[in-house]
């Protein structure tokens, strides 16, 4: 057992995980390395993230080893070997403390912490447990839906805002001149349509909010 040890050691300093074979529960001398791949963008991606002013962090139930090399593959902190319970209550302290957190992960026992997040996001590879949890599953390899969800989300409300605006706008000149007499029926739902147009071509412009 002593070049499988050694391969394990290894495979604990390239983000490996070691799976050692036994034979009628006897351990054996073969042994094989599941190596976790970087997906290619995820440095982009959070580069990305801390543009839109959203500081991003590992707590994942990996060793040490594994852990420490991706986080510094990508550049953030890191927590390893956390529990379930654990993420579930790391997100309940930042969410006390006055942060919505947004939580990614595939594994099975991400639900919980899925779920207890302000909302999450999970990949299509992730568990079934995973996905029932999640608020939104992207299919891609790559990470970068997560950001462009986040912009997304973010131009929306800014539509939102504006139209409430330009009803709330409209209303104010539209229902004292009415009140008066001042409108005729017919220019009343002239200006009722060119309002209805407005706000749905202000809408509209997410269109692009995704590209």
């Amino acid at each position: 057992m002593g070049r499988c040890q050694r391969n394990a050691r290894q495979a604990g300093k390239v983000s490996r995980s070691p799976v050692h074979s036994a034979d009628g529960g006897a351990p054996t001398r073969s042994c094989c390395n599941c190596k976790d791949e970087i997906r290619p963008d995820a440095a982009a991606a959070i580069a990305q993230l801390q543009t839109l002013g959203l500081p991003s962090s590992i707590i994942s139930g990996d060793n040490v080893q594994s852990v420490a090399h991706v986080a510094r593959a990508i550049g953030i902190s890191a927590q390893a070997g956390a529990k379930p319970q654990d993420k579930v209550e790391a997100i309940t302290r930042l969410t006390a403390g006055g942060h919505k957190v947004l939580m990614i992960g595939d594994g099975l026992n991400d639900g919980p912490a899925l779920a207890a997040a302000h909302v999450s996001i999970a990949p299509g590879s992730a568990s079934d447990v995973g996905q029932q949890a999640a608020d939104a599953v992207f299919t891609s390899a790559s990470l970068m839906p997560v950001a462009l969800s986040i912009k997304v989300a973010r131009r929306t409300m800014q539509i939102v805002h504006q139209n409430f605006a330009l009803a709330i706008g409209y209303n104010i000149c539209a229902v004292p001149l009415a009140l008066t007499g001042m409108v005729t029926p017919l220019v009343a739902a002239i200006a009722m349509s060119l309002s209805s147009l407005i706000v749905v071509g202000n809408a509209l412009r997410l269109n692009g909010a995704a590209r």
